[in-house]
């Protein structure tokens, strides 16, 4: 019971987390709110996609119990300053502040790195999620209606942004 009262320590993600990043990325898939994935990629794959400079982990008892990480927006150089953020919270630890602990240190570090502008891209039916970036001082910027479909349904997609204070923007 001690160990699940520990507050969760946030550390830099390692390929060796990731079987429990993938777990918890499969039971936000699951949701069908979180991605318009159905499928997680392998380690491999993940790391090509994703930043290294910006992963990272909550450990609670020596388990991963959520992660955040940043993908880049476009290859091209004048968007280097520009990211797209995840942010998943394992589901047995959702409503204890963690995603905003996870989403705030993301962005500190991500300013740290010179990043301008982080955006997400979140259903517009789940308002947990876009409570949570609006928390931690996203704004919506609009809604990408139809965007795509998951499982043969057309879904609206907020657009969130959060400009940095820090980078001189």
């Amino acid at each position: 019971m001690e160990a699940l009262l520990a507050k969760p320590v946030l550390m830099a993600m390692q390929p060796a987390h990731y079987p429990e990043v993938k777990e918890i990325y499969l039971q936000g898939i699951a949701t069908n709110q979180a991605t318009f994935e159905t499928t997680a990629p392998d380690w491999e794959e993940w790391d090509a996609k994703h930043l290294a400079a910006c992963r990272l982990v909550a450990l609670q008892a020596g388990s991963v119990v959520g992660w955040a990480a940043l993908t880049p927006v476009s290859g091209r150089c004048v968007y280097s300053g520009v990211a797209e953020v995840s942010v998943y919270v394992h589901a047995a630890h959702k409503g204890q502040g963690l995603g905003k602990t996870l989403l705030s240190r993301l962005v500190e570090l991500s300013e740290a790195e010179g990043f301008w502008t982080l955006q997400a891209g979140i259903f517009e039916d789940n308002v947990a999620s876009i409570k949570l970036h609006e928390r931690t001082g996203f704004r919506v910027v609009g809604v990408r209606e139809r965007l795509g479909q998951l499982h043969g349904q057309w879904r609206n997609v907020c657009l969130l942004e959060r400009r940095s204070q820090k980078v001189g923007v």
